[in-house]
């Protein structure tokens, strides 16, 4: 499918499955209900008896059970894109937790991995050496009764021109790659996370070299213009919403609605995206 198609295609989606959009709605807002209460429990809990701790418990497994059945239910939208189907899948909740609790597993790992490799850049880098070597440096402003006196000049102040460098040189080098990682298994999480709708088998969507293929499978400017003009059209959106709601709070309400309607077409294209290799 084309991308102009994907797009189109996309954005229409939400309008044409209203009654889904707002049985979401619902369960969004009582998922905030719940999480509030069990906020206020924990608050109540500190003050009065043990009752408000367990209250809090229930609220929040209840919470816990709604936000992976959300979870799933957006994986089944994804899903009825790959199958290009018009209409929003039904609401199943034990379908859909389960689905939600392999795409909370999902989401782990593909943070987990990015986050190892920037902690690997940064020991590398020596980001932890270098912030080590700086403590004698600064520590020595505290020892030094002339720089104590002066309160005028910062501590950092007493740290040597090449320490500083060198660890921003090495925090700069670690955050880059960091950045690129990330946003490269950013991707790479958006096909997983297709697998997972098409197959619903978590060892599918967890197989990275295969998630990776994907990307080549459908086409590397495919999946990055796709991706970039859904962001785009997203945070366009967002942008625009929060400066009327700067000028007009009361016009925030729209963002009850207007928010699942964008979840609505972000999975509906990520799945359309997809079509073509499932």
């Amino acid at each position: 499918m084309e991308i102009k198609d994907i797009i189109k295609e996309s954005l229409v989606f939400p309008s044409n499955n209203l009654d889904k959009l707002a049985i979401y709605v619902v369960m969004l807002f009582v998922l905030g209900l719940v999480t509030a209460g069990g906020i206020i429990s924990i608050i109540f809990a500190l003050f009065d008896s043990s009752i408000f701790l367990l209250l809090a418990g229930v609220f929040f497994l209840i919470s816990i059970a709604l936000a992976l059945w959300i979870k799933g239910y957006e994986v089944s939208i994804m899903r009825a894109g790959i199958e290009f189907e018009d209409d929003a899948p039904s609401f199943y909740w034990k379908k859909d937790i389960v689905i939600g609790i392999k795409m909370l597993i999902l989401s782990i790992v593909y943070f987990i991995i990015p986050a190892m490799s920037v902690v690997i850049i940064a020991l590398i880098t020596n980001v932890p050496g270098n912030l080590i070597g700086l403590i004698p440096d600064i520590g020595g402003i505290f020892t030094n009764p002339t720089a104590i006196a002066n309160s005028t000049v910062p501590a950092v102040s007493a740290a040597s021109h090449p320490s500083l460098s060198a660890l921003g040189g090495s925090i700069l080098i670690t955050a880059i790659l960091g950045a690129i990682i990330f946003v490269v298994f950013a991707f790479i999480q958006t096909m997983g996370e297709a697998r997972l709708a098409n197959t619903g088998s978590l060892s599918e969507a967890l197989d990275i070299p295969e998630a990776a293929a994907d990307i080549g499978r459908i086409g590397y400017g495919k999946v990055l213009a796709v991706v970039l003009i859904v962001v785009v059209i997203l945070a366009a959106i967002e942008a625009i919403l929060g400066a009327i709601y700067g000028h007009v709070p009361q016009l925030s309400i729209i963002s009850i609605v207007l928010t699942p309607y964008l979840v609505f077409f972000a999975k509906y294209a990520y799945g359309l995206m997809y079509l073509d290799i499932a």
